[in-house]
This record gives structure tokens, sequence and C-alpha cells, in this order.
């Protein structure tokens, strides 16, 4: 029975994190939902100003605490070690969705594309971003990323094994399709206001930060491996200086976080 609530816990989860990930596109897109990056609670620039940045830098702490080694060690002291992924997945949610929720709105517009044709390239780039992040979490495991697979080897009673280094698809040229998703959909916009400026801006920079721990947790992870792997792929613009060869064993070179 303890199995089974585990399970229904990581489906719980899950489920929440995919609701939030659509409503995060058609927040940041400001698209048939009530609270979009350009549309919620008025209030005067500065103390929206102050406000934005303050949910942004919450959901940035938690993020890169939780996905750090050394919290998840202590963390998972407390908590089943098949039910971390899902709790990490769940505490990025809830604070994505108070960022959504509490958003103030900077409308002023920074640019404006009046062209249709461009217009319609924008939003295809966007789409394209959005895509491209999503399918990436499938290249590397999709399942395992947000939790599903340790739930499902917990019930079957099954020992979590280390994941496989890999480098399969686009992962071969650019070492965060994932991160290079995100900040395509977020600037690739035919109207740009001063508030979806200030996410996508302040978001990138959580980006940047978050890679630098990230890569450096790898590092430590896997050794030479990750550092070959890093200096032939880009980090974020897609580039190959030499082939690259998966290792055999260690951990994916996708990000996690």
């Amino acid at each position: 029975m303890r199995r089974g609530l585990i399970v229904g816990y990581g489906v719980v989860c899950y489920l929440i994190f995919f609701a939030t990930f659509l409503y995060l596109i058609a927040f940041v897109e400001g698209a048939y939902v009530p609270r979009t990056v350009d549309a919620g609670p008025p209030a005067p620039a500065g103390i929206a100003l102050a406000i934005d940045l303050a949910l942004i830098a919450l959901f940035g702490l938690q993020h890169s605490v939780m996905a750090r080694q050394g919290f998840k060690r202590w963390w998972t002291r407390l908590v089943p070690a098949s039910m971390e992924r899902s709790t990490f997945v769940l505490a990025a949610s809830l604070a994505l969705l108070l960022l959504m929720w509490q958003w103030r709105p900077l409308p002023a517009t920074v640019w404006r594309v009046e062209d249709e044709g461009g217009r319609l390239a924008l939003y295809a780039l966007s789409g394209g971003g959005w895509l491209l992040l999503l399918l990436s979490t499938y290249l590397i495991d999709h399942f395992e990323l947000f939790g599903l697979r340790q739930v499902y080897e917990h019930l079957r009673g099954q020992t979590a094994v280390a994941p496989v280094f890999k480098t399969p698809g686009w992962y071969r040229f650019v070492r965060h399709p994932i991160y290079l998703g995100f900040i395509v959909a977020f600037f690739a916009a035919p109207v740009m206001t001063v508030g979806r400026l200030l996410f996508s801006v302040a978001m990138t920079g959580y980006i940047l930060i978050g890679i630098h721990y990230e890569e450096r947790d790898l590092v430590r992870l896997f050794g030479d491996r990750y550092l070959s792997y890093r200096e032939q792929a880009g980090m974020l613009l897609p580039w190959r200086r030499s082939p690259v060869r998966p290792a055999a064993s260690g951990g994916a070179a996708a990000p996690r976080a």
C-alpha cells in the first residue's frame, strides 16, 4: 500500500507539472488564460518591478537549491529517495504557479511587429522553442526527469540504476537544448512589453546561473567525460568541434534542473 501511495504521489506531481507547463505557455504567449505576463493585477511600475523580481528570485532559489546534490542527500534522509524527484517537480511547479498568479504587468511596449508575415514568423519561432524543449526531455528520459520512472521502479521493487551518459540527437551539438527552447520561446514575440522583456531577461539570467551550478555538479560526477563533452558541444548555441562518443556509464549530459 505504501508503494501505491508513492506512485499516486508521483502521478499527481507529474500532472500538476504538466498543467503548469501548459499554463506557462499561455502565460508567456498571452493566450486563453486570465493571468498572463501582460494581464494581471495593476500596480505602480516600481512596485510591479519589485514584486516581479522577487517572484523570479524565489523561483530561482527553490529551483537551484533543491537541484543541488548536497540538498538531495539531506532531503532523502527525510523522504524516500523514490519521491525526491517528484517532490522537486511539485515544488518547482508551485513556485512557478505563484509567480504567474502574483505577476504584475508592465504593459509599456518595447517593440511591435506590424508586418503580418513577421508576426507569423515570430509566433512560429516561439512555438518551435516550446516544441524544442519538450522534445529534448524525451530525447533523454522525460519520465525520469519528472519523477515518474523513480516511483514506478519503486512500485516494482527495483533498485534505482545509475543514469547512462548519452548525447542523443541534437545533444551532440548543444548541451542545454531545454534551456535554449525556453530562451527562444521567451524572446520570439511580435509584441514585446516591458513586463515580458523583464520576465525573459530575468529568466535567462537565472538559466545562465543555473547552468553554471549544474555543470559544476556534472563535472564533479563525471569528470573528464563531461569536460570533454563541454569542449565539443555548445552550451546554448549549437556547434560541434569533433565527434562525441557516449560513455558506457555515468549520468545524462543533459540538464535535469
